[in-house]
């Protein structure tokens, strides 16, 4: 009953299916995975002192930028030079915009500060000027960000003096100097601007360190994966008992054999029915003559008449 595995038709089905579903686990064990590292890093962060109240470190000993590192206080000294305005940043539910000095230091890199948030839209008027001279700062180190980053505007377009995403990648084009693949933001408020002091931006946990919206999205696509394993496993089980009830209603002389598949049961009966009236007629048995119709009945007399005498004179 079940020959019909080994046909061509049938060994494209069982490599399909024996190859879907091993894919399919192991795509839904590797999402699980990634969900139980974001569990575990999220638990050890939260047995680890905040970064912020650690002691400030040299920021060439804190890099590169690391779950460990990102939030550490940095120092680093230099002098300020080109400043760009950061738009579309959001903080206290407010939109605003980041103000970003790059800072020269000794080693001929410069390092992006961000000295602070102030409200609305970007204006160079209303943005303070950055201390002059060789200053020392101290900031929370954070990673280059990517276009998955909180804020990132990759569009751009964006007018002279403004930037989208802070990075490395991006700010090596707009300056001449080589820049660090990391940026600090200043914990405490600078004064200056029209609405007043500058609000300092808190740093941002590292990425993929917290159970956040992307950690559900991993827990998420392991169910997916492993649902999309037991439905190919269901519909090959369901191909073969339809095909196996098929052989067998052929085998049983049920249905026609060669017209399974191809004729429903209503062909197949009618079918039945047509041989079973022809039946009679190949076994001679008697027809039943028409019934005379009402035109037959009603001949004219006159005619009966002379087809009788015909008769008469023939006979003699």
């Amino acid at each position: 009953m079940y020959r019909f595995l080994l046909t061509p038709r049938w060994w494209g089905i069982n490599l399909f299916v024996v190859l879907a579903i091993p894919f399919c686990v192991f795509m839904g064990t590797w999402q699980l995975g990634r969900f139980e590292d974001r569990v575990q890093s999220h638990e050890q962060a939260e047995k680890q002192p905040d970064p912020g109240t650690r002691a400030a470190k040299p920021l060439d000993e804190l890099l590169p930028v690391d779950k460990v590192t990102s939030g550490r206080p940095a120092t680093a000294t230099g002098t300020y030079a080109d400043q760009f305005l950061v738009p579309g940043r959001e903080l206290d539910d407010r939109r605003g915009f980041y103000v970003l000095t790059m800072l020269r230091t000794d080693s001929g890199k410069a390092l992006p500060v961000v000295r602070g948030w102030l409200p609305g839209s970007p204006n160079e008027a209303r943005v303070p000027a950055a201390p002059r001279g060789e200053v020392t700062v101290t900031g929370d180190l954070q990673a280059s960000e990517n276009a998955r980053s909180n804020g990132v505007d990759v569009r751009g377009g964006l007018p002279e003096g403004q930037l989208g995403m802070i990075s490395a990648a991006t700010l090596v084009n707009l300056v001449p100097y080589d820049v660090y693949d990391a940026w600090v933001t200043l914990p405490e408020p600078e004064a200056g601007g029209a609405d007043g002091a500058m609000k300092p931006v808190p740093a941002a946990a590292p990425e993929g360190s917290g159970l956040d919206l992307k950690a559900f999205q991993n827990l998420g696509y392991t169910g997916e994966w492993f649902v999309f394993a037991g439905f190919v496993l269901f519909m090959w089980f369901r191909l073969v008992r339809r095909e196996a009830e098929a052989a067998r209603d052929v085998a049983l002389g049920l249905v026609p054999e060669g017209t399974e598949g191809s004729e429903g049961p209503g062909a197949s009966a009618a079918s039945d029915d047509a041989g079973a009236l022809a039946a009679p007629a190949e076994a001679g048995a008697p027809t039943v003559p028409a019934a005379p119709d009402d035109a037959g009945a009603s001949e004219d007399p006159q005619a009966a008449g002379a087809a009788e005498a015909a008769s008469g004179h023939a006979g003699r």
